[in-house]
């Protein structure tokens, strides 16, 4: 037996508000908004709220609960890390303070990442903030006081930290791949205290003659966040990664069951969807792996798929489930749907630019936001339909975020506030 997803949620996740967006892909984990009357056009003169324009650079999701929205963003040289909090209201920023510094970051070497692109986890009365081995805190959400912090949880990242927060009961869950060690680890909420931490153990088979990881180590980090699934009502945690995708035991890490492939500086999460699971399988050549999990799959999976699509499959950006189908953008914009059940591809539609943002589903539509600053909504089902493309003067790396009846893009210079008239 399969859980419904209300029901799936309903165990699994019993304290959220339904008016909140509280981690990376929302309160739920899929990328899905409990949202309404959306706006289906905007622009810099229509439908825009608010606008506020945030310092430094950052691509993490907004976090949003009451009226708070929580962001972090990072200097563009990497050497000093901010915690942002705005009134939902007005957009004004009522909260900015330095979280960490580094005398000596590690340079990104291309435009797509930044240091600020991990999302973390809001809580009613705590948020958590993550920057990858620079730095992860919790603050009091009422006083902005500093509750706990840890920076001694090592990982070069090697392009910048990319991995958002997973929450877990009375747990934050951290990913720390890079191209020297490789783990997850669960971090107490209240204390910041490790309660478990499991070392990934992936053969990567990238030595070169002289016995070291080619590239140093290139093939072995990824930027993934684990995803929820709850087979027969069992919880377990997908994470991939480079060369493999592992589920794990929640509460105690203990490995469940893998997958391995040949993509590597994997982004993208799973999709999940009535038993089946699709994995994409990193750089190289992106490709969607299918199979069928139970509360009792285990061991090794490679080769045993229920189907694989092979074509526009994005490295960066997450799929999202919506019409009893898996949406997907790829990197150069290829907005497509892939059917469950067989992996058929329906459909793939250009969009007018490239896309690093995951999609977001809210209000019975699909939001794709690519990078030279255009949305594109579509309406789901088996075959494209475009209801409009709105354009902002910036690019959106982050993803967008719905709650109530607003939806917040952050561009890479600003947050808008965008809402129909009362």
């Amino acid at each position: 037996m399969n859980l419904s997803l209300p029901l799936f949620l309903a165990l699994a996740l019993p304290t959220l508000a339904a008016d909140s967006w509280q981690g990376f892909r929302g309160s739920h984990g899929t990328g899905h908004a409990d949202a309404s009357n959306l706006p289906v056009t905007w622009s810099e003169s229509q439908n825009v709220k608010w606008k506020t324009p945030i310092p430094h650079r950052g691509w993490s999701t907004p976090l949003i609960l009451g009226n708070q929205i929580w962001l972090t963003t990072a200097t563009e040289d990497g050497h000093d890390f901010f915690a942002l909090c705005l009134d939902r209201s007005t957009g004004a920023i009522i909260h900015e303070s330095k979280l960490f510094h580094a005398d000596k970051p590690e340079p990104l070497a291309n435009d797509l990442n930044c240091y600020a692109s991990p999302t973390g986890w809001l809580d009613e009365g705590r948020v958590f903030l993550h920057f990858g081995s620079y730095g992860t805190a919790c603050l009091d959400t009422v006083s902005f006081k500093e509750i706990w912090r840890r920076t001694d949880l090592p990982c070069r990242h090697y392009r910048g930290p990319g991995s958002s927060l997973f929450n877990w009961k009375d747990s934050i869950i951290l990913t720390m791949d890079g191209v020297d060690v490789q783990y997850l680890c669960a971090l107490d909420k209240k204390t910041g205290t490790t309660i478990w931490r499991t070392d990934r153990n992936t053969q990567f088979d990238d030595l070169g003659a002289d016995g070291k990881p080619v590239d140093n180590g290139d093939y072995r980090k990824s930027y993934t966040t684990p995803l929820l699934i709850q087979p027969d009502g069992k919880p377990q945690i997908v994470s991939s990664s480079s060369k493999a995708t592992v589920a794990y035991d929640p509460d105690s890490g203990r490995e469940l069951w893998r997958t391995t492939y040949k993509g590597f500086s994997n982004a993208s999460l799973p999709a999940w969807i009535n038993g089946t699971l699709a994995i994409n399988t990193g750089h190289g050549k992106a490709n969607l792996q299918a199979f069928s999990i139970t509360s009792t799959t285990s061991g090794d999976l490679t080769g045993k798929l229920l189907w694989e699509q092979t074509k526009n499959i994005p490295t960066r950006s997450s799929p999202v489930v919506a019409a009893d189908l898996i949406f997907l953008v790829s990197d150069p914009g290829l907005i497509s749907a892939v059917d469950p059940k067989d992996g058929t591809l329906l459909f793939s539609e250009r969009t007018s630019g490239n896309t690093s943002a995951s999609p977001l589903a809210a209000d019975g539509k699909l939001f794709f936001c690519s990078e030279r600053g255009d949305t594109t909504v579509v309406i789901p089902g088996r075959s494209f339909q475009k209801a409009a493309v709105n354009q902002l003067d910036s690019g959106i790396m982050a993803s967008p975020v719905a709650v109530g009846r607003s939806l917040f893009i952050r561009t890479k210079t600003h947050l808008y506030c965008l809402e129909n008239p009362q």
